[in-house]
């Protein structure tokens, strides 16, 4: 489960400075042993206390310092490694509260700045301020209070997170000091709250307003108690009792006339609410709630929140698994306003409000490599092709954004879970079978031989619109939905670049389910390009290869090689090439290539295919019935495989 909390952290380290003769070491001795020490050392040694015995559940480093025993340097060492500084004065000795601002205050700063003198930052000395807790010791020897003293100090001087006055002789609030302490480094203040204004940081309230987001399931603008409800138990894993949920409502519309509005919370309410938790040193509230939605000390997405580590073995691949598509459509029904099965520039901008950025352009992406509808909005359909393409050529960017889109919170349970590792590549050619549902082909042909209108073609329903097209804009990929053999298989085209017709492929474009080699069949000297690649490339490798002669409604002419295409894909045992146009509209290209690639090197699948209409173009037809039997029975049972293979990987994503 990605939930980040305080327990993660690994210690608490705790540095008590202040002058000598003011109690530091008295504190340390009575919190230890509970009884005031008669004798007093100099310094005390560096004591740890068990997670056990700690409110926070975390062990705890408490440092002493003594002026006496230890240099100027050691301090500034100190300082730098402990995480809290507790500033200790004695309330009968107004020296040593005057000393807290002219040398102490002053001190920590300069040494927290030295160390971080290479951060570029212009303000890197203020964000990595050290939190400071003042303490007033030997209170049973007054009987008035330096509390009103100490908060005009604290004024000054954000990174103070509070103060507490306490007596090492009676344990008057010892605990509650070294509690102090530990709480400003757990649930620190200055992070969320800005105290001069009385106010949330920026950043506390560019997360709180994400976080409202995500819990606004209908998208109203309003939580209403279902949402607070669920809200409640993701964070704290117990349900709002209906009492409780009715004060919070009076004690926000009572501060804030417009935080509750048709009985629900809205946006301004929620914030006020967590500014009100501050304010009343109920840090740990708020903090549980960013945590919970993976938000670090510093308040940034914690990478490994929105970077769990995946395993994904040589030749495995990744897709999204159908508690993720789940999650996806669930999204897009949420974010689909009008209910027109298509998201709006506007829509789509609202449904990303909650990451930094969208994870793809409208204009010039998400229109050119999946199917959309006849406004160029994308659809349910083209939602899903464009996020399966996401996982399968960067999984990791999928990751962080469904972390950005809450699928942590409303899954309650880490992505990983929304992600399908397939299994190597070598066991399906073992098998001659795939158990993929996403395939990648690779379109490589020479320029001007309109493999991007190839692929640009398989988006849209009438091809023909494309002719004369000039296009423009550099989209690599194009996804869409295939069938084969009664199953919905996704095809990823991907146009391969080709600069110089010498310049060499790299393996990464060379790699991938199906090749498809594309000519200019009206162009003479586009064939010989495509036949250097094959022999270069795939003549020995087990990539199934499709040879595809594009513009066929044009007159075909011979081509300047030494083989012409029939001939040359007959020696090298290839199917015959496919002839393609976009003015014929026909589709069965893109079936061929899917089934080709969820059949590796197993033809007697692609024979069934296309036994009737379209054998002919593959060359095979014969009148040996046996052959018919042999491709007949190995399909069905890869079919029946593959049946197998799906109803236990559903049956996985079902437990």
């Amino acid at each position: 489960m990605g939930q980040y909390t305080a327990s993660q952290r690994k210690n608490v380290r705790i540095l008590l400075v202040g002058d000598a003769g003011v109690g530091k070491t008295s504190l340390i001795l009575s919190l230890v042993s509970e009884e005031y020490p008669e004798e007093v050392p100099p310094r005390a040694e560096e004591i740890t206390i068990p997670a056990n015995v700690t409110p926070e559940q975390v062990p705890t480093n408490i440092v002493d310092f003594s002026s006496a025993e230890q240099s100027d340097d050691a301090l500034a060492v100190e300082i730098n490694k402990a995480h809290v500084v507790c500033i200790v004065y004695a309330v009968d000795d107004d020296d040593s509260l005057d000393r807290i601002t002219s040398h102490w205050l002053p001190l920590v700063r300069s040494s927290c700045t030295t160390q971080n003198t290479n951060n570029s930052s212009s303000d890197s000395s203020e964000v990595l301020r050290k939190p400071i807790v003042l303490v007033g010791n030997k209170i049973d020897l007054i009987e008035y209070s330096t509390i009103d003293s100490v908060l005009a100090i604290m004024e000054d001087y954000p990174e103070i997170e509070s103060c507490v006055e306490c007596s090492a002789k009676t344990l008057h609030n010892i605990s509650e000091m070294f509690y102090y302490a530990q709480k400003a480094v757990l649930h620190p203040t200055s992070p969320l709250y800005i105290m001069e204004e009385q106010d949330l940081t920026p950043a506390c309230k560019k997360s709180l307003v994400r976080i409202f987001k995500i819990c606004d399931i209908d998208s109203d603008n309003l939580l209403n108690d279902y949402e607070l409800n669920l809200f409640q138990r993701r964070c704290f894993n117990t349900p709002l009792q209906p009492q409780i949920l009715d004060e919070v409502k009076s004690v926000i519309q009572k501060n804030v006339p417009d935080g509750i509005y048709n009985d629900a919370v809205t946006l301004k309410g929620f914030l006020f609410l967590h500014c009100l938790f501050i304010q009343r040193g109920r840090n740990e509230t708020t903090w549980a709630v960013l945590r919970r939605f993976g938000y670090n000390d510093q308040l940034e997405m914690c990478q490994e929140y929105l970077r769990p580590p995946l395993k994904i073995p040589p030749g495995s691949s990744t897709e999204l698994s159908h508690r993720g598509q789940q999650f996806l459509i669930a999204v897009f029904e949420r974010y689909d306003r009008d209910g027109d099965g298509a998201l709006s520039p506007e829509e789509h901008k609202m449904l990303f409000s909650t990451c930094p950025a969208a994870p793809w352009s409208y204009s010039t992406d998400i229109r050119k490599s999946c199917p959309t509808n006849d406004a160029g909005w994308v659809t349910l359909h083209g939602w899903l092709c464009r996020w399966t393409l996401m996982t399968l050529v960067d999984v990791v960017r999928t990751l962080e954004y469904l972390a950005y889109l809450g699928f942590n919170v409303h899954e309650n349970d880490s992505q990983l879970v929304a992600i399908h590792v397939t299994r190597e590549r070598r066991i399906d050619l073992a098998k001659r079978q795939s158990s993929r549902s996403v395939y990648k082909c690779h379109v490589i042909g020479p320029k001007g031989s309109g493999k991007t209108g190839l692929c640009r073609g398989f988006l849209i329903e009438d091809m023909s619109k494309l002719l004369g097209k000039e296009f423009k804009t550099n989209v690599v990929h194009c996804i869409n939905s295939v069938q084969v053999y009664g199953q919905e298989k996704h095809l990823i085209l991907r146009d391969i670049d080709v600069r110089q017709a010498l310049d060499p492929l790299q393996p990464q474009e060379v790699n991938c389910d199906v090749a498809c080699l594309v000519y200019d069949a009206s162009n003479p000297r586009s064939f010989e390009y495509i036949a250097r690649i094959y022999i270069k490339y795939y003549a020995e490798s087990k990539i199934p290869v499709m040879i595809v002669g594009t513009k066929c409604d044009l007159d075909e002419r011979r081509q300047d090689y030494l083989m012409q295409p029939n001939e040359f894909c007959e020696k090298y045992k290839l199917l015959p090439p496919h002839l393609f146009s976009l003015k014929s509209n026909k589709k069965e290209l893109y079936t061929k290539l899917a089934t080709m690639a969820a059949f590796p090197r197993f033809q007697a699948a692609w024979i069934l295919f296309y036994k009737h209409r379209y054998l002919r173009q593959f060359g095979l037809m014969t009148e040996d019935p046996k052959l018919w039997i042999k491709a007949g029975l190995g399909v069905a049972a890869a079919t029946v495989l593959g049946f197998i293979v799906l109803k236990a990987i559903s049956g996985t994503h079902l437990r």
